[in-house]
């Protein structure tokens, strides 16, 4: 059996090991059963094929430095966190060697495994946050290089309960915390009065989409200050210091089904210590910054001309 010499040993390896141009191993699958001591234990990484559920092998990869990044387990293991103790099936790392993610359930999706198939395998586990204990079903927990709790992740349709800056909230998709431990970001599980700079804006974004728990729609300095928020509900006035009135709304487009209907937009306001920026959608072009200074704001709930429901739509097959 062929092996590669790493900074963890000789690892049996199947085939040949891409490898950064400094020569050193970039990825490679295993032949055989091996074990790397990590920041959370002894791991010993996938290199069996299963059932349905797990039917390809990922690759172990490694930081140019050698040490690892992306480690999937033979068999789940609980590993030793910051946040606790933790089931996984992957687990990644900084260049440090601190854990960066750990992934309860790491199932490839197919036509023979969805991801109902797998959120149904995923259990409550009880984390241990800088606002105390939170307990759900995690897709995954992240940390930073020194071992802070970076964000959590939940699955779809999971919603806990969060002590914000502007009240208890229920939040969906995930949360982050700054370095410091105070809370980042939240997104909101549904619409949640607001109080900002600007006057009270209802906080929901419908397009949110739960890719990571490091980014969310509703976003706090350490301090506690809202700097980022999403809404469908609440337009924005800002009387300019030359008089000049403008206008922020949601906005209304046709479906992204493609069957005539029309769905909104959201509002989205960055709110920094001298401007206002404000963009339709996450990604969306910034439509107006405007200086704070000057510029009178006042908020008011949102009305459409048509009837459009809160959430998008679910497009048909």
């Amino acid at each position: 059996m062929d092996t590669v010499t790493t900074a963890y040993g000789p690892l049996p390896v199947a085939g040949r090991p891409d490898r950064h141009p400094g020569g050193g191993v970039r990825a490679m699958y295993l032949a055989g059963p091996a074990a790397l001591e990590t920041a959370v234990g002894r791991l010993v990484p996938q290199y069996t094929i299963g059932d349905t559920r797990r039917m390809h092998q990922p690759p172990l990869t490694f930081h140019e430095n050698g040490r690892v990044r992306s480690l999937p387990l033979e068999s789940r293991t609980v590993v030793e966190t910051p946040a606790g103790r933790l089931p996984a099936e992957l687990v990644t790392f900084h260049d440090n060697g601190a854990v960066a993610r750990v992934f309860p359930l790491n199932g490839k999706l197919s036509g023979y495994w969805t991801e109902a198939d797998e959120a149904r395998l995923a259990e409550v586990l009880r984390l241990e946050t800088p606002m105390g204990p939170i307990a759900g079903k995690f897709v995954a927990v992240a940390f930073g290089p020194g071992g802070e709790l970076r964000s959590l992740t939940l699955w779809p349709g999971e919603e806990v309960a969060v002590k914000t800056p502007v009240g208890n909230a229920p939040v969906r998709l995930g949360l982050s915390f700054h370095p410091g431990g105070a809370l980042r970001s939240v997104e909101p599980a549904r619409p949640l009065e607001t109080p900002t700079p600007l006057g009270p804006i209802w906080a929901f974004d419908p397009d949110a989409v739960g890719i990571s728990g490091d980014e969310n729609s509703l976003s706090f300095a350490p301090s506690g200050d809202v700097t980022r928020i999403a809404t469908v509900r609440t337009s924005v006035s800002a009387r300019l210091p030359d008089g000049t009135r403008l206008e922020l709304a949601p906005a209304v487009r046709d479906s992204l089904c493609g069957d005539g209907d029309r769905e909104i937009t959201p509002l989205v306001l960055e709110i920094g210590p001298d401007t206002v920026t404000a963009r339709h959608g996450s990604l969306g072009r910034p439509r107006a910054v405007l200086a704070r200074a000057g510029t009178a704001f006042t908020t008011r709930p949102f009305v459409s001309a048509f009837a459009v429901p809160l959430l998008p739509k679910q497009c048909s097959m």
